[in-house]
């Protein structure tokens, strides 16, 4: 007997970060919207903070990494995470500029997903990051990525980025 897709739960893996506020603050009514609106948290990493990245001269983020059992598409996920960073005021400007919250849509079970200018999964750079991969390793060390069919933790031991990241 198939069950509807829609009956059966995946595993969700979010990135947030901010650089602007009380950015701890920020992170925590973003996962407590993340449990609400989209699904179920289940595991939160501690938090992390870097320096920017992309662009330098801007103050240094706060990152945290969340994994969630969901009933929803992975598209339906990355539109409830974009209305959840609009309603915590996030205004989007710059690529890489300062923002109150910003919610990335990591991975999404083990689908590989690519809608051109909208979603790609996993993240197309997210084995370049270690801002990504630190929080990601510490919540789901051994978890493949779909792609390169490696483990989080493997990738992240290997990862070349020279940006800092403090576990706080």
């Amino acid at each position: 007997m198939m069950l509807n897709k829609a009956l059966e739960y995946s595993t969700a893996y979010l990135l947030l970060g901010g650089n602007l506020g009380n950015r701890e603050a920020n992170l925590k009514r973003a996962i407590e919207l993340v449990n609400d609106k989209i699904g179920n948290v289940i595991a939160i990493s501690s938090l992390y903070e870097t320096a920017a990245w992309g662009k330098t001269n801007q103050p240094a983020f706060l990152n945290q990494a969340v994994s969630l059992q969901t009933r929803l598409t992975a598209l339906e996920v990355l539109e409830r995470a974009l209305g959840i960073e609009q309603e915590l005021g996030r205004v989007r400007k710059d690529k890489w500029g300062e923002r109150l919250i910003d919610i990335d849509l990591i991975l999404f079970g083990n689908e590989i997903i690519n809608i051109p200018d909208k979603l790609q999964v996993p993240h197309p750079h997210m084995q370049d990051r270690k801002f990504v991969m630190e929080p990601l390793a510490e919540i789901a060390p051994e978890v493949v990525h779909p792609v390169l069919g490696e483990t989080i933790l493997s990738i992240c031991h290997n990862i070349e980025d020279p940006l800092e990241v403090k576990k706080l």
